[in-house]
């Protein structure tokens, strides 16, 4: 067989092999090294986030190389280099065997684990593109086109697929791209804003083949333990990423939904965007959380990644398939500011207002006010409820996220000088 034109001179650099010890790292051997590097050009969106936190969901754009031939030049790369190494090591294999290994052999048992993970998740993940109105500048005419892409995943049998509120928020239609590169539209069952969480149906999908996560709990979790996150950053589909568990019962500031998101999980496995709505899944590869946001002033990756529960995913799942929505507990009032209470030297949530009819309305939870000579009088001062101490309003959202409508709460108030206790039949609103 003749030698392409480049390895007579390959040929003389290396030298004609006369012993079986050619091999990386040897005498007699150089290093092919890949040309120059290009860089791939990426958009991000999603929604903004307070102090740094960023949602990882709409990726908006996909890898785009600027002069276009990006594919070509890799692909030819990697194939040169594949070319000249086989050329001068694949003789020795027949004559020494035991240097090398089949690739299945040669993985660890943790890899093969990790192996074996992601192939039995894979065809769970998803590709959610939201799509958008638009309308052409010159020709006038109104065009739908995808304004940003996250990740979700296929939640049971029925074709219910989970993702983030805002990979698909303001989005005039919904798409899903099964890991079998299927595309169908998807209509949205219901949304949890405050949650960040939606429940999407594929009606008359074709599922074969494609299998539901397998859902844990996230109740007992442990910071340490090692997990593993599938999705679409930077719309590379299926992307693995693994790291361990930082830290439990993380604040995230405020959400989509106006309400600070709790009980995250902290995790270093590296989430970008386009991750947003992928599955998070335990050593035996099952769900325990839905990832959601990043710590990152830049909006890459920082080691700071977030993933809502499991165990709140699925009390919101389970309410959107039932009833369309989430039906929550509601007290019934608002209240000042943390800040604002500080300022008293006492601890608590000041009610300013209630809302007439509301739980607390009924119950006689007193807002602020002020009389006929426009003195202020200070409402009553949530100190306790059902036996936790209040003094913040994340103490108060994470009672009342534990609670459900028909539950009485015990309210302990500071009224003017003096404390009482005040039963409270929590409603919907």
């Amino acid at each position: 067989m003749a030698l392409p034109a480049s390895a007579p001179e390959l040929w003389r650099q290396i030298g004609a092999p006369n012993d079986r010890r050619a091999a990386f790292g040897t005498p007699g051997c150089v290093q092919l090294r890949h040309g120059t590097s290009h860089v791939c050009t990426i958009g991000r969106g999603g929604q903004r986030w307070p102090s740094g936190m960023q949602a990882v969901g709409r990726s908006d754009g996909a890898v785009n190389d600027q002069d276009g031939d990006f594919w070509a030049r890799q692909c030819g790369t990697a194939t040169s280099a594949v070319v000249a190494l086989s050329m001068f090591v694949v003789p020795y294999v027949g004559t020494n065997a035991t240097m090398f290994e089949a690739p299945a052999a040669m993985l660890a048992g943790e890899e093969r684990r990790t192996v074996d993970l992601f192939k039995r998740n894979t065809p769970a993940v998803v590709n959610v593109t939201n799509m958008g109105m638009r309308q052409d500048a010159l020709t006038l005419d109104i065009l739908e086109i995808p304004q940003g892409a996250g990740s979700g995943f296929v939640w049971d049998n029925s074709g219910h697929v989970i993702t983030n509120y805002h990979v698909i928020q303001d989005a005039s239609d919904v798409q899903v791209t099964l890991s079998n590169g299927k595309q169908y539209m998807a209509k949205v069952v219901g949304i949890d804003r405050e949650k960040d969480i939606t429940v999407l149906k594929l009606n008359d999908a074709d599922l074969t083949g494609v299998s539901p996560v397998t859902v844990g709990n996230s109740a007992d979790l442990e910071v340490g333990q090692r997990v593993y996150a599938i999705g679409n950053p930077f719309g590379l589909d299926h992307t693995l990423t693994t790291g361990v568990i930082s830290g439990t019962g993380r604040e995230i500031g405020s959400g989509v939904g106006g309400r600070p998101l709790q009980d995250a999980i902290q995790t270093d496995a590296a989430i970008n965007p386009g991750n947003s709505g992928g599955p998070l899944l335990d050593s035996r590869g099952k769900l325990i959380g839905m990832n959601t946001a990043i710590y990152s002033p830049s909006g890459a990756n920082s080691g700071v990644g977030f993933a809502i529960p499991v165990d709140i995913v699925r009390s919101s799942v389970d309410q959107i398939i039932k009833y369309g929505k989430v039906i929550r507990p509601f007290l019934g009032i608002s209240f000042a500011t943390d800040h604002s209470i500080d300022q008293l030297g006492v601890q608590g949530i000041l009610v300013l207002k209630t809302k007439h009819g509301s739980s607390a309305d009924k119950a006689g939870i007193r807002g602020t006010s002020r009389d006929e000579l426009g003195r202020l009088s200070l409402g009553d001062i949530i100190i306790s409820m059902d036996g936790s101490k209040i003094k913040t309003a994340t103490d108060l959202y994470r009672v009342l996220d534990k609670c459900s409508v028909g539950d009485t709460l015990d309210v302990e108030v500071l009224r003017k000088d003096s404390q009482e206790h005040i039963s409270v039949v929590l409603e919907s609103d």
